[in-house]
Parts: C-alpha cells; structure tokens; sequence
C-alpha cells in the first residue's frame, strides 16, 4: 500500500448508510471525507421480514449518491459492509444485487460476530496504545454487538438481536414516552442480552467504550447538558436524560441540545437498551469511542492486501484443524488448483486465484461428518459458520465450490453463469484427479486451457502412459460437465 492511497468503506446500517474516505500514511488512515444518510431501512421491514419497495427504494437512492462520489476508486480500495437488516430481509439478495450495481462495488453482508470483530477494530484503531482489557458496545438499529478485546485483538465477540430502531419500533410504536414502556422495552432487552452476563462480566474487563449511532447520541447530548463529562455516559447521567424522556411524554416533543433530528424517533428504543446494557453487565462509566464498523473495514483493506495479514487465511487453518483436515493432501490440492487457474485466468485475478485456494483447502471438512456426500456437509459448514474475516457471500462461494468439487456437475444445482467460478471448479476438479493417489503428482508439460464454453487439458507424450488412473479419471471429468453449458475436453497422450 503506497503512501496517499485513497481507501473508502461503506456501512449499510440499520438506520444510516455511512461512507468514510480515508488516505493511508505511514501505516495509518486519516480520515478525508465523512457522509451520512439516515436511510431506515431496519423500519422498513414488513411481517413477512421482506424489505418493502419503499425502503429499498431509499437505501439504492442513498447508494447512487455514495456511487457519484466513489468513481474512479479501484475495486480493492472500497469496500462495503451491510448488518442485522440485510442479514434478516428474505428478500436480501434482490435488494444487494441492485445495490451493488448502483453502487459499482460489491456488497458483503456480514454475520454478527463479524460485524463485531469490524467494530472492535475501528474503535482499536482510534485509541491510544495500552494493555487494558476493552468492553466495547455498539448499539446499532436491530442489533447490538458486544466484544472484549485487548490492543487490536477481539478475545469474545457475540451479536444480539437488539437494537434502537427494533426496540423503538416495538415498544414505543407511537413515539409515546411512559415509565411502563420503558420498563417493557428494558426487561425485553435483558431477556435477549442474558446470556452475555457469563462472558462479559464485570472482572473481565477495565474500561467500557461506546461505539457509534445510540452511544454517541447519548453522549452528545449529556454533553451539551453538563449531565456527564465530555466525552462519557455515567449512570446518572443516563438516568437524567430517561427523566428528560418521560418529562416530554413523545418523540416529536423531545427538546434537547445536541439532539440530532434524525435520532428523535429512535431515541427511546436506544436509551432502553442502553440502560439495560449498564444494569447487566455493572457499568458505571462508558467512554464514547470514535472509531466504529467503517474504520474497521477501512483497516481490513490492508490486512486483505497481502495473504500473510489476511484473517481469512488463518481462519481457514483453524477450521482444517477443527474437523480434521489431512493438511499435507489439502494444501498439495491448493497449489495444484491455484497453479492451473493462474495459467489460465485473465490478469487481475488474484482474488480469485486466493478464495480457490481456500476452497481446494477445505474440500474435504465435511468427512468428519460422514465419507458418504461429504461435499454437501461440507458445504452445509461453510454455509452455516461464523469465520472471522470472511462475509457470508463468500462463505456461500467457498461452500459452492466445495459442494461441486465431486460428482456430476448438473446435479450439484450450481449456479454456473459465472466463467470465473466454472473455471475455478474445473481447475479444483482437475486437481483432486491429478492429486488421488494423495502425493505430489506429475505436472510436468501438463496444463488447462479455458475460451469460450470450453476447458481444455492437455499432457506431454507418454503422460497417459504413465499414469493410467489420473488419465482414466480426467476422461471421466468430460462425462460429468456433460448436461451443463460448460464442455470439459481432455487432450492426454
């Protein structure tokens, strides 16, 4: 990463769409340009837990305007980060594939916990330099995420499904202010937060930090009240602005400095849940933090550039670990995949060749489960885990690639509309036939080719010869793609 590199991340929230721009120096990031957008998407969701035309219709209007000021920035220097809304909408990927064109970058939705290991990061990367042990909350508008952590490294992180916009929502429909609704919406909020009590307790922890949306509300407005001092939210300070609340009796008659117009209707849901957060877990200071999901993302954009800082390639060798994994055969299948798909690719895919490694070292997870159609256990893992570092699209694109890496092809019901993904499965395929006998194999004057519709593999003379079962199940590979668009064509001699 060159010094001056321009870096932007966007963060798709429940209430607010945000977009950060920052410049790298010297091994940090300065923020530039800051833009948000109070979108409320969390209240657009209708029973059926499908986002109504309306609020999509804001979050891609909000996008377009992100876009206009994202042109130019190359694919690698943006990335965009959706949360709880997008994570619950049935009818998400409408929503995500619209949006990423508009915006002209990809989308990732995130799980929880990754969303929490994103804003413990931005809020790290914000403070000062110390040994404390970090409590770290961020209240957004349909979840709450909780971490500790020490210096820049999460040790617990958990995402509950509460938040300002759901609990205002909820529990003051009408923007009424009453000391029954208050007593509703914070006993459902303990009810949903309890089982943080055993992680995070009181001696696991020094100092508590707020980050983003509700807590820097809150903090603003104590602030300009002289209720707390800059910068914190103490209990009584959070007990004189619920008396605030109550005194006004509504949202639309709430007076307060440093009250934002676009918090009003959410204010009472956050306080709740805020002041839940302080009873459970014995809080008596928070520092309002700076940093949150977006700073995250942006320093994300730099463990991701080289393979040795990227998460994601530690999180794949914990998971080999946990089920089992022969490591030596996997990473031998890794090599020998990556090797034919760079030989083949177009310049540029690099990404791609990564994630295929990933995939090759992951294929066979699913045999701690059971031998018989281990590739669709294995892809049910990918599906259903949370991996630190990786969003759930491209889990879904690991677990696709392994569900495919056996088998006939049309029968996996794979998507295969993607050239890139049919090349890296075929150079997958390729490389388990070539690597059966589980040692290195023979790749001299061996190679694939991919045009059009079409892989082509092809040996030097005598390879066939030499080896007779490689061959045989290389002849079987055309077989397979048969009843696809796709045609596998083997020139062995």
């Amino acid at each position: 990463m060159q010094d001056g590199t321009l870096l932007a991340a966007v963060d798709l929230g429940s209430n607010s769409f945000r977009l950060e721009i920052g410049r790298y120096e010297h091994g940090h990031i300065e923020k530039i340009e800051y833009f948000k957008e109070t979108v409320r998407q969390g209240a657009g969701l209708d029973e059926d837990k499908n986002l109504t035309e309306q609020a999509m219709q804001r979050g891609w209007d909000c996008l377009a305007r992100f876009a206009e000021r994202l042109s130019g920035f190359p694919r690698a220097n943006v990335r965009a980060v959706a949360t709880q809304t997008l994570r619950e909408a049935r009818n998400r990927e409408a929503f995500i594939e619209r949006g990423g064109q508009i915006l002209g970058y990809p989308i990732d939705i995130v799980s929880g916990p990754e969303e929490a290991r994103l804003i413990y990061q931005g809020v790290a990367r914000l403070l000062p330099q110390s040994d404390e042990r970090r409590l770290v909350v961020d209240i957004g508008g349909r979840s709450t995420e909780i971490i500790l952590g020490r210096q820049f490294t999460p040790t617990a992180v958990a995402s509950f499904r509460v938040g300002s916009v759901a609990w205002s929502t909820r529990y003051f429909a009408e923007g009424q202010f009453t000391e029954r609704a208050f007593e509703a919406a914070e006993i459902a909020a303990k009810a949903v937060l309890d089982e943080a009590l055993d992680t995070y307790q009181r001696n696991t922890w020094d100092v508590a930090y707020g980050s983003s949306g509700t807590v820097g509300a809150v903090g603003d407005v104590l602030a300009a009240a002289g209720a707390s001092p800059a910068g914190k939210i103490t209990r009584e300070g959070l007990a004189w602005l619920h008396a605030q609340l109550l005194s006004a009796r509504s949202a639309d008659r709430v007076r307060l400095a440093g009250l934002k117009e676009d918090r009003r209707a959410v204010i009472g849901g956050g306080i709740s849940v805020l002041r839940a957060i302080f009873q459970l877990l014995d809080i008596d200071e928070m520092q309002v933090a700076q940093g949150a999901l977006r700073q995250g993302a942006l320093y994300d954009l730099l463990d991701r550039e080289q393979p040795q800082t990227d998460l994601r390639s530690s999180t794949v060798r914990g998971l080999m670990q946990r089920f089992g994994v022969d490591e030596k055969h996997a990473e031998r299948v890794a090599q020998i995949a990556t090797q034919l798909f760079i030989g083949a690719a177009p310049q540029g895919s690099e990404r791609a060749a990564r994630k295929l490694d990933w995939a090759a070292r992951l294929h066979e997870i699913g045999q701690r489960i059971s031998h018989s159609g281990y590739q669709r256990h294995g892809a049910y893992i990918l599906d259903h885990t949370d991996a630190a570092g990786f969003a759930l699209p491209e889990l879904h694109h690991l677990s696709q690639l392994v569900l495919g890496h056996r088998g006939k092809v049309h029968k996996a019901g794979l998507d295969l509309s993607d050239p890139q993904f049919v090349l890296q499965l075929m150079c997958l395929r390729t490389a388990i036939a070539l690597c059966h006998a589980r040692r290195e194999p023979d790749m001299q004057g061996f190679s694939l080719h991919f045009s059009g519709q079409q892989c082509v593999v092809r040996s030097r003379e005598s390879w066939s010869a030499s080896y007779p079962q490689s061959a045989h199940l290389l002849h079987d590979e055309s077989i397979c793609w048969q009843k696809t668009p796709w045609e596998f064509v083997t020139e062995l001699r």
